[in-house]
Parts: structure tokens; C-alpha cells; sequence
């Protein structure tokens, strides 16, 4: 992507877009650190970083934490099929096409003015292979047949108010329901203290799928801290050897917690 001019308008602005839909503003930043890259906000919170330069970099803690799955669960190198459910600005889809030339990828999001405004300010790398598809996460899922994909991506909760259609048995058993053998399903949960939201989740998915990983920063567990956990959703038993590959990838200080210890989480009295 080097060459590529994308940024602020020609009178120096800051690209922007009133969403009609929800009625925030959409902008698109440099990034004042890291020539290349960029910050997509919406109402004014930060929501995604983009490295035009170099899509292999991902700023954020959970999308590093998905980034290192999608890296080991397949051969290195190796072509993926992957459907992103909440698209923003692609971060991983550019990331995938990085690390996995050549994967076959679908980008499902509701709004279809901030994935404009998006690709029109930063633009897919060349000889991406994504699909886009403007849908409700749910919807869209019967557009596909089961066992379509390598990695089903779900990145769209807010919180615990997140709508309720995305938050029941049948929704998680639909995601991985569309995974391949030997497929992954990762579910990044936003959430505070005491973290019920993301406990149930955990729950949700514990039965829809064979075996489930949480992943985060370390004093996430204790449910005494804000912010994100990623849930790794498999069809076979947790392979062990992933464990330590994880936490080594970071980002620091991370954690892997399965079997017992899940349970407990998910269990855990608020």
C-alpha cells in the first residue's frame, strides 16, 4: 500500500459523515503516531486503526488477540475463508489479506453510508477478495451455507445493550453452524464490571460449540475491570500447544483461560 495518498481532505480537514442512520458523526483521523495510519471514530469514540502502510500491524489489544488466532489455527500462510459480522473499517479483512494472500473473505454491516465513507477514504488493498454485504449480523447469516467458512469474526456488541436477537442459543449455534471442520468462531465482548454481559456470552457459546477459550488482559478475569474479552469458539477439544502460543503473542499481560477455570468465570456470582 505504499503510494497510496489517503487522509485529510485538500483544504486539511479531518474527513467526516453524519450518519443518518444513528445520527453520530463519522471521522476518519491520522494517526499522529504512525505515518500511514488512521482512526475511525463514531460519535466521537474511537472505533478502529487502520495502518494503510502496513495492514499487518493492529493496534488494538482485542483485534491482536483475534489477529494471533487467525494466525495459528490454519497452516502460516495458507488461504482462509472468513466472515466478518460488524465490518468497521476492515482492520482485519486488510489484515488477513496481509498475512493469508489470496482468503476469501465476506464484510457484513448494517450501515451502509459508514462502509462507504470508509472505502472511499481508505481503500481495500489491492487483490483483496472481500465480499461486502450491507445486513443485519443475523439476517445475513442465512445467505450462507453451512460450513462455509474457516473463521466466523463477530465484533459488533456495544455492551449489554446489545440487541437481544444477537444474544440467544440460536444465534451462537447459526455461527457455528457456518464454520468449517477444524473452524473457529471469535466473539469480541465489550463489557464492565462485574462483566455479566460478557459471562453470558461465554455461556452462550460453551453450549453452541465443542470447547471455548477466553482470551484478554490479565485482570479482566477477576471481573473487576473494564474492557474487552475475546471468545474463541472450536469443534474439537481446546488444542493445548495453542495455549502458549497465545499468551508468547501477546499482547502483555494476556491470558488464555479454558476448561475449569472458564467455567468459573462463566459461573462466577456478580
Amino acid at each position: 500500500m505504499k503510494g497510496v495518498e489517503v487522509g485529510p481532505e485538500e483544504d486539511g480537514s479531518v474527513p467526516t459523515l453524519r450518519l443518518a442512520g444513528i445520527g453520530q458523526l463519522a471521522e476518519i483521523d491520522e494517526d499522529a503516531f504512525t505515518d500511514g495510519a488512521f482512526i475511525l471514530s463514531i460519535g466521537g469514540a474511537q472505533q478502529s486503526h487502520v495502518d494503510l502502510v502496513n495492514p499487518g500491524n493492529v493496534f488494538y489489544e482485542y483485534l491482536r488477540r483475534i489477529a494471533n488466532v487467525l494466525d495459528i489455527f490454519k497452516p502460516a500462510g495458507k488461504p482462509i475463508r472468513v466472515l466478518h459480522l460488524g465490518a468497521g473499517a476492515l482492520t482485519l479483512a486488510r489484515y488477513v489479506q496481509a498475512k493469508r494472500p489470496g482468503s476469501d473473505q465476506v464484510a457484513v454491516e448494517l450501515e451502509r453510508e459508514l462502509l462507504d465513507f470508509v472505502l472511499e477514504h481508505l481503500p481495500l488493498p489491492a487483490g483483496t477478495r472481500c465480499s461486502l454485504v450491507i445486513d443485519d449480523a443475523r439476517a445475513a447469516l442465512d445467505r450462507f451455507e453451512p460450513e462455509s467458512f474457516d473463521a466466523v469474526v463477530l465484533d459488533v456488541f456495544a455492551g449489554a445493550d446489545a440487541p437481544a436477537h444477537l444474544t440467544e442459543d440460536a444465534f451462537y449455534r447459526a455461527l457455528t453452524a457456518l464454520t468449517a471442520p477444524g473452524g473457529v468462531v471469535l466473539v469480541n465482548v465489550g463489557d464492565d464490571p462485574p462483566l455479566t454481559f460478557a459471562r453470558a456470552q461465554a455461556r452462550l457459546l460453551r453450549e453452541a460449540a465443542d470447547d471455548v477459550a477466553l482470551l484478554a488482559d490479565a485482570g479482566m478475569v477477576s471481573g473487576r475491570m473494564a474492557g474487552n474479552v475475546v471468545l474463541v469458539g472450536t469443534d474439537r477439544l481446546w488444542p493445548a500447544d495453542w495455549t502458549p502460543k497465545l499468551v508468547a503473542a501477546g499482547p502483555h499481560p494476556g491470558v488464555v483461560v479454558t476448561g475449569p477455570e472458564l467455567a468459573s468465570f462463566c459461573t462466577a456470582q456478580q
